[in-house]
């Protein structure tokens, strides 16, 4: 992986991280926070599309699979904390 390629990576789950944190209504969870979760966002993303079938593609659809998955691990954080 190059150095661009690393900067897109991080730069989508930073984007990832805070969409998230909006959609959540949790705000965002700083710089590095966001990476995070934007990151472990597009792992849990790409399982539960991989699980449902869908596919995406492209930036875009790099941004939204790990948006939805950031979303759901977030929610999965805020159960878990709760019990």
């Amino acid at each position: 992986m190059d150095i661009t390629n690393l900067i897109i990576f991080l730069a989508i789950g930073a984007l990832a991280g805070w969409l998230a944190g909006l959609i959540t209504k949790g705000g965002g969870y700083g710089l590095l926070g966001d990476i995070v979760i934007g990151v472990l966002g597009a792992v849990v993303g790409g399982y539960v599309f991989g699980v449902v079938g869908v596919a995406a593609s492209g930036i875009i659809g790099s941004i939204v699979t790990a948006t939805v998955g950031a979303v759901i691990l977030i929610f999965l954080v805020r159960v878990l904390k709760r019990a």
